[in-house]
C-alpha cells in the first residue's frame, strides 16, 4: 500500500479529478493549501502599491492506493495536473511514501481491504 500525496494548481483540480476517474481511483481527500517552490512567491499590485506574496494557493490531494493502483494513479495525476504538453514551473508535485496499515473505522478492516 502507498500513500500519494499530490501538490497541484487549483484550477487543474477539474481535469485532475477526471483523469483519476478514468483510471479507477475515485477515493481522495482534497485541501486547500499555500506553500511556494521555485516561484517563490509573486508581487500584486493593490491600490497602487506593491506588495509580496510569498504563499501561494495549491490543491493538495492525498490518495491511498493498492501495489497495482500506483502507477496508474502517477500518470494520471500528471496528466491531468500538467499545464499544457510540457508543463510548467508551479504546476506542482508528487510524493509517494509506503502506507503501514489502513484501517476502515465502520467494520474494522484492516490493510488493502480498507483502501
Amino acid at each position: 500500500m502507498k500513500l500519494i500525496i499530490a501538490i497541484i494548481q487549483p484550477h487543474r483540480l477539474e481535469a485532475v479529478k477526471q483523469a483519476l476517474a478514468d483510471v479507477e481511483v475515485f477515493r481522495l481527500t482534497v485541501m486547500d493549501v499555500q506553500g511556494f517552490g521555485r516561484q517563490r512567491g509573486q508581487t500584486e499590485a493593490y491600490r497602487g502599491h506593491e506588495f509580496s506574496v510569498n504563499l501561494l494557493r495549491k490543491v493538495q490531494l492525498t490518495i491511498a492506493v493498492n501495489e497495482e493502483f500506483l502507477e496508474p494513479t502517477i500518470d494520471a495525476l500528471i496528466k491531468g495536473g500538467r499545464s499544457g504538453p510540457a508543463g510548467e514551473i508551479g504546476d506542482g508535485k508528487i510524493f509517494v511514501l509506503p502506507l503501514e496499515d489502513c484501517i476502515r473505522i465502520r467494520t474494522g478492516e484492516r490493510g488493502s481491504e480498507a483502501i
